[in-house]
């Protein structure tokens, strides 16, 4: 008990004394005298525009009203830190042995105002003052009066900023600001490590910061430093631990996981992003990185998992470029897509027709081509959507305000190779384009995953030219112009069969069974025209004109084949005409192809023998319309004449 009686005592009287030793030393005089040790470690002059006042509970102490920490001086007049009241705590030993040592700084409502320069540097980057002669009380003339507590120490152990508010305005770009901003620093051993933890609210909900500095003088004298800091922000979490100094560069290893980026993306204030897929709802990330101050990043030993998608590789950002300039390396193995096409599904109500058929007349959201200029390199086992599927292929995408072209180097898809370049650019409202070849591609297959019509079955190489433009698929698919060839090897039609049409006792089962095929064709307005479709089949020969509606989804398609030709004989052709629409078309035999040269020729046979009869009727040749009035004009006059000199009795 006697224990206790004596520690109270002490307290007591300790905190007796400190009273006694603040009551003899004026309250500005006290705040200049810390001002002063502010502004020599810091370089920056600290200026108390309200009252000042003595604090004993709960800190010892000053509080000091509208206090301003000026700014760089290349920062502009704006201070770098204003608080509407700002708590200084003393250490009481110290002050008992006569001197002033700052342990504590609290404040109230303050207002950080932070920038960059071109060259990086942040305004938060302290140049200590040089120091003076002798330190304050210390070059006073031998003999003179010292005054009381002059000598002061700064070793800040804690410092918080409670309520406050932030902006932020980075070199060449928009500020930015943020309010109800928390900080709170313990730095309980001058030479040792600091302890953070800051709360921001960039965009209302919290994003954490807890962390550790190592070596924190040296850090605030500008020094390379150990550090180690946990991020939480949204329900997603990232680590930081390496080196790092004042400016902001860091180098060191970077990890992270998100279950929804899309509530991280919002917390960070990137507002709403609705994420396919497949595309990062859910994250996992890790990177040895190297950051610099005037945006850099560096990511190299990178891991990223986005969903089920996993990538390779190396990376890096500016950050300080408006948009974003990201060059990277990438592998991965099959991509699993298939949540990107949902808007082509054509089963929903935006389709363009009824049931199965029809385009999607859903907007398309073209807007994340704008988010990013750079260059993407990816090398990947496959790639696989709701709608297509392709193998191996190495990939090249440039993306250069707001428009992305894809290099294929090449890609295996269809069963084939394909080269060449895909092109989608939404700079003015939305077009896409293509430049392609291809060989060995199975045109069953790729016709079935990039137009919906899988009756065409062969190995195929040609190329093809296009272009596009339209605020969905449906306006995309009616707007198509470009060009093409196709050659197939062996192959076969299927849903008629061109052999049974000629030899009703022959056929394939309904299958159009060919040696090859070749064809051009144009494209306008959505509509694919070809003249010069030729198929060879077995006693058979095949040609086609006409019109498929790609936009449309409909065709109106004449295919003649004709049997039994020789050098001798032109054999006997029956056309076949395919119209309506892809999903139900009409077939049937176009008799009318059939029957019209052959009534024009025996119209043409009994016009020769009109004629010849009447050449030998009017003894004059007839052949044409002009010489037959011609002959009966004539022969009119003369019968005429005849009849007149025999009524005159002549001869």
């Amino acid at each position: 008990m006697r224990l206790i009686l004596r520690i109270l005592t002490a307290v007591v009287l300790t905190f007796i004394v400190a009273a006694v030793v603040l009551a003899f030393l004026p309250g500005q005089k006290l705040a200049a005298l810390v001002g002063q040790q502010i502004e020599k470690q810091t370089g920056r002059e600290v200026h108390f525009g309200g009252d000042v006042r003595f604090s004993v509970w709960p800190v010892l102490g000053l509080q000091a009203d509208d206090v301003a920490l000026a700014n760089a001086d290349w920062a502009g007049p704006e201070p770098f830190l204003t608080a509407g009241r700002l708590t200084i705590g003393v250490d009481a030993a110290d002050l008992i042995r006569g001197h002033i040592r700052v342990t504590e700084l609290t404040a109230i409502v303050p207002h950080l105002n932070l920038e960059t320069r071109e060259d990086g540097t942040g305004n938060w980057v302290f140049q200590p003052a040089a120091p003076a002669d002798a330190e304050l009380g210390g070059g006073a003339e031998p003999g003179a009066e010292a005054e009381p507590a002059t000598s002061a120490s700064f070793a800040i152990e804690a410092v918080a900023l409670n309520g406050g508010s932030l902006r932020y305005a980075p070199f060449g770009q928009p500020a930015t600001e943020m309010k109800q901003v928390d900080l709170s620093l313990l730095w309980p051993d001058p030479t040792g490590t600091a302890t953070l933890d800051m709360t921001l609210r960039p965009a209302g909900k919290p994003v954490r910061l807890v962390g550790e500095v190592g070596s924190f003088m040296q850090f605030l004298s500008g020094e390379v430093v150990s550090v180690g800091m946990s991020v939480t922000a949204g329900g997603g979490k990232a680590r930081l631990d390496g080196r790092a100094d004042l400016s902001g560069a860091f180098e060191g290893r970077v990890t992270g996981a998100s279950e929804d980026t899309a509530a991280v993306m919002a917390a960070l204030g990137g507002g709403t992003m609705a994420l396919p897929r497949g595309l990062g709802q859910s994250v996992q990330f890790a990177a040895d990185t190297t950051y610099t101050p005037d945006g850099r990043v560096a990511l190299r030993d990178l891991s990223l998992s986005l969903d089920h998608n996993s990538f390779q590789g190396a990376a890096d950002l500016d950050t300080g470029a408006v948009p974003l300039r990201v060059t990277a390396n990438l592998t991965a193995g099959v991509l699993d897509l298939t949540a990107l096409d949902a808007a082509s599904d054509r089963s929903g109500s935006g389709a363009a027709g009824s049931g199965a058929t029809g385009w999607s007349t859903e907007p398309i959201d073209a807007s994340a081509l704008g988010l990013f200029d750079g260059q993407i390199g990816l090398d990947v086992q496959g790639v696989k959507t709701s709608s297509l599927s392709i193998g191996p292929s190495k990939l090249s995408l440039a993306v250069e305000r707001a428009r992305a072209v894809l290099s294929f180097l090449p890609v295996e898809a269809f069963g084939g190779v394909v080269n060449g370049e895909l092109v989608a650019n939404n700079r003015n409202g939305l077009s896409v384009a293509g430049k392609l070849s291809f060989a060995e591609v199975q045109m069953q297959e790729a016709l079935s995953q990039l137009a919906g019509y899988g009756k065409l079955n062969g190995e195929a190489l040609g190329t093809l030219e296009f272009l596009g433009a339209g605020a969905s698929l449906d306006q995309i698919m009616r707007s198509l112009s470009g060009k093409g060839t196709v050659k197939i090897g062996k192959g076969f039609f299927t849903g008629f069969d061109l052999q049974a049409i000629m030899n009703p006792d022959g056929g394939n089962g309904g299958t159009t069974i060919f040696d090859g095929l070749s064809a051009s064709y144009s494209m306008a307005a959505g509509s694919l025209t070809n003249e010069d479709f030729l198929a060879t089949l077995p006693s058979l020969r095949a040609e086609g004109s006409g019109r498929v509606g790609l936009g449309a989804q409909d065709l109106d398609y004449t295919f003649t084949p004709t049997a039994f030709a020789t050098a001798e004989a032109a054999g006997i052709s029956v056309p076949v005409r395919i119209s309506g629409s892809w999903f139900d078309p009409k077939i049937r035999p176009d008799l009318s192809k059939l029957i019209e040269p052959e009534l024009e020729a025996a119209e043409e046979k009994a016009r020769q023998a009109v004629r010849d009869k009447l050449s030998e009727e009017l003894g004059v040749p007839v052949e044409t319309e002009e010489d037959l009035n011609e002959a009966l004009k004539r022969r009119v006059e003369e019968e005429a004449r005849k009849q007149l000199l025999k009524f005159l009795g002549g001869n």
